[in-house]
């Protein structure tokens, strides 16, 4: 077993409170695909944000079974992938005002405050898209790694679409919300090996079709780089543990990469729908739960954003309890 530098756990989530079937986010003009091709793609439900909730409340309700844990932290690093999502002031105070503080409300420093964790730094993570909470985690590894002292560090993310907004993105269902956890380098139930990351800035503006020609060569190639960086093939893994996207494309990235199916795990697209940056550690957690996890199995953990940004985790699985 790999000695791993940092370790994850305690991962922690929370959704919007409306739970709407395909069909009528469909009705509701929320989609521009058909309830038929959603189903298609794996999609029964997904989660949306009440009118008085913002993401920050959802980083909140994420982090609360956290906060009970941890006295101290460090560090909190924060990723958002909608960027009005990383600023919890007003707009309309911004729009009577001309005043810029109301567009720099950062929600990490507000969430030290509200969990009177003063001792910690704030990191915030943008312009990763989807894959932001992974960058998160690999700047918390370099964190760690390079000054100890700031052990241990809450990497959060969180979203919610705006009023007004489409639920479907590149024909994938999204769910409003966030997904927290702990990294330490102290022993964790996920040793985390590697993640490595491929930005394509020339597909930045690319539309849904050209976003999906591009997803299964890139994200092999990432899943690739962070393989070889703990000296493993990609077929070699235990677990797939996607984000949820169409389940036909994770099922191609499953044979591309040699990984039969009964090697992924995605059982969560249909009842959470795409939940942003969060659906790599949802998925891990709840398969965690299942008890089919053994100490010394490897977990590759890809994901694909807006950017276009492509990144993978390589995860291990540690003795002890599960998260």
């Amino acid at each position: 077993m790999t000695d791993p530098q940092v370790s994850i756990d305690h991962i922690s989530w929370a959704l919007g409170e409306q739970t709407r079937t395909v069909e009528a986010t469909v009705a509701a003009g929320g989609t521009v695909g058909t309830a038929e091709q959603l189903r298609a793609a794996g999609f029964d439900t997904h989660h949306v944000c009440g009118p008085d909730t913002d993401a920050f409340d959802l980083a909140v309700r994420a982090l609360t079974p956290i906060r009970q844990r941890l006295d101290r932290v460090g560090a909190i690093v924060y990723a958002t992938c909608l960027p009005g999502n990383a600023n919890s002031g007003s707009t309309a105070e911004f729009a009577a005002t001309g005043d810029v503080k109301h567009l720099m409300r950062y929600p990490a420093s507000r969430l030290q405050a509200e969990f009177g964790w003063d001792d910690a730094i704030a990191v915030g993570v943008g312009q990763q898209g989807c894959t932001g909470l992974l960058g998160a985690l690999r700047i918390a590894r370099a964190l760690l790694v390079a000054e100890p002292d700031l052990d241990p560090v809450v990497v959060v993310t969180a979203d919610r679409f705006p009023a007004g907004a489409r639920y479907e993105q590149t024909y994938n269902l999204v769910s409003d919300g966030a997904v927290g956890c702990v990294v330490s380098r102290a022993p964790g139930r996920f040793g985390l090996l590697s993640v490595r990351h491929v930005t394509n800035g020339a597909l930045a503006e690319a539309v849904d079709d050209e976003v999906v020609g591009s997803y299964f060569g890139n994200t092999c190639e990432v899943v690739r780089q962070a393989c070889d960086e703990v000296k493993m093939a990609p077929a070699e893994a235990d677990w797939l543990v996607p984000q949820n996207t169409d389940v036909r494309a994770v099922e191609i990235l499953g044979r591309l990469l040699g990984l039969p199916e009964q090697r992924l795990h995605r059982p969560a697209t249909a009842r959470l729908g795409h939940v942003i940056a969060g659906d790599n550690l949802i998925n891990l957690a709840e398969l965690d739960a299942t008890g089919r996890l053994t100490p010394g199995q490897r977990l590759v953990l890809p994901v694909a954003g807006y950017g276009m940004n492509f990144q993978c985790a390589v995860l291990q699985v540690q003795p002890g309890p599960g998260s």
